[in-house]
């Protein structure tokens, strides 16, 4: 991206300069005492010349394991077997049990779990080189999980299949069983799995009691999965680590709940762990859903004092939520101790701040930040510009806005929602219908947004200008 055009350093009634052809864009960043232009907008990528292909050049036929996925259009039991043999048959991998595999997770997805189990000891007699391995036996497993019954008995049943065959289920074979139920929407079973899987000595590893916590987060009250948590401690030992303790965090902070956050922050260090960069960002993440700056400040303090060091994101989140509420400049302040700490602003940083300066009425403002953003090094993108333009619209800027736009349209970038519509409806109030609708082609055009939307928000607008020339309101 390059420099912004002239008049957007000038005052608001300085004509734009005609734009300039493109640069080529730079190897590398320009020196800060002598910065080189950047591109507004990247070049499209260039098409590779179509060559003929020689029968040398053909790409080599693809393997024939995939296909076999698609292989079985019936549950028939007999006919499954007829097909097994024909591909054993006229296969060249009939020692290799990934081919074994693919068959029989090909026919269960349209069979039965006892035909499933049918069909692989037809495999055992038919194939004696073949012996199944664990990950065939996980192939039954996860289709057993899918739709399962009340009392797991298609489960036991593999899982029993598995130890008279002399494979013994582990954290691996626990893990496809619970992911498997809780993808299927069975997160009691799951639950109910992992209690006898850690009564056989086949308790879950960190990854599979993490996600059950998670899952349980999104799909059930928090008291479920606290309950889940506190059974896992004291019936069979298992602890809460500091990936489950972030999982809370952010689940709490998404729902706005920021006072059991920090509680929980507090037991984490009770356990002994101390809280990460990520745990604190993540809390900083839901103040500043609620617009509060100052608890977004307090949290970064708090990381301070405890001696873990903020990283870019820590930076990016602490500036938006001060832009948010309304502390631009001191979000301006922590851009500079952002980069004393050696953390290069980027187009999040940039944007936020653009954001918060639109929403105080310093549209104008916001376009210097641009330039010092673009001298730097640092190219705007979509959501910089978009939010520029949401910004001159609200400021009555429509001659800077609609220049933005064109040099948006120049570089095929999409339109957002929000800043769509009050260009529109500036556009319409300023008389101009033929240039909104020349804006709504172009956003269904791009796929911006969907016909309906765009179209509705055009027409609520014009329904707004009918009425308010009606009155004498507009033009």
């Amino acid at each position: 991206m390059g420099k912004i055009p002239p008049s957007f350093r000038s005052a608001v009634s300085t004509p734009f300069a005609a734009r300039k052809p493109p640069r080529p864009p730079p190897s590398s960043l320009a020196a800060a005492d002598s910065p080189k232009p950047l591109l507004h907008f990247p070049r499209k990528p260039a098409r590779a010349p179509r060559k003929t292909r020689t029968p040398d050049s053909l790409p080599e036929p693809a393997p024939a394991l995939p296909q076999l996925r698609s292989l079985f259009q019936s549950p028939d039991l007999s006919e499954a077997k007829k097909v097994f043999s024909s591909v054993v048959a006229t296969s060249r991998s009939q020692l290799d049990p990934r081919l074994h595999n693919s068959l029989l997770q090909s026919y269960a997805a349209v069979a039965s779990v006892r035909d499933s189990i049918a069909l692989l000891n037809h495999m055992v007699k038919a194939s004696p080189t073949f012996s199944p391995e664990r990950s065939t036996y996980h192939v039954l497993l996860s289709q057993s999980c899918n739709a399962p019954d009340a009392s797991l008995a298609s489960v036991r049943q593999v899982l029993n299949l598995m130890v008279n065959r002399g494979v013994a289920p582990n954290q691996a074979t626990a893990d496809v069983a619970v992911r498997s139920l809780c993808s299927s929407g069975h997160e009691d079973e799951a639950v109910e799995l992992i209690r006898e899987l850690s009564s056989k000595q086949s308790p879950p590893d960190t990854y599979t009691y993490n996600f059950v916590v998670k899952h349980l987060c999104k799909t059930r009250d928090l008291s479920t999965a606290y309950n889940f948590i506190d059974e896992m401690r004291e019936s069979l030992g298992v602890k809460p680590d500091l990936v489950t303790y972030t999982i809370l965090i952010d689940n709490v902070c998404n729902t706005k709940n920021l006072r059991e956050a920090m509680r929980l922050v507090s037991v984490l260090s009770e356990e002994g762990f101390k809280p990460d960069c990520f745990v604190y960002n993540t809390i900083m993440k839901g103040y500043c859903m609620l617009s509060r700056g100052s608890e977004v400040v307090g949290v970064y303090k708090k990381m301070k004092e405890e001696g873990v060091e903020p990283d870019l994101v820590t930076y990016n989140t602490l500036i938006f939520g001060l832009s948010k509420s309304g502390r631009v400049k001191d979000a301006r302040k922590y851009l500079g101790i952002m980069v004393e700490a050696g953390h290069f602003p980027d187009a999040v940083t940039y944007t936020s701040l653009m954001n918060g300066m639109c929403r105080e009425g310093n549209a104008i403002g916001a376009l210097r930040l641009l330039e010092e953003m673009e001298s730097k090094g640092c190219s705007p993108n979509s959501c910089t510009y978009n939010t520029l333009l949401h910004g001159l619209c609200k400021s009555r800027l429509l001659e800077k806005g609609i220049e933005l736009y064109q040099m948006m349209k120049s570089g095929d970038m999409k339109l957002e929602t929000a800043a769509y519509a009050t260009f529109v409806r500036s556009l319409c109030r300023d008389g101009r219908v033929a240039e909104a609708y020349e804006v709504f082609d172009y956003a269904v055009e791009s796929k911006s947004l969907t016909d309906v939307a765009a179209y509705t928000t055009l027409e609520s607008t014009l329904k707004w200008l009918m009425k308010a020339r009606e009155q004498g309101l507009a033009v």
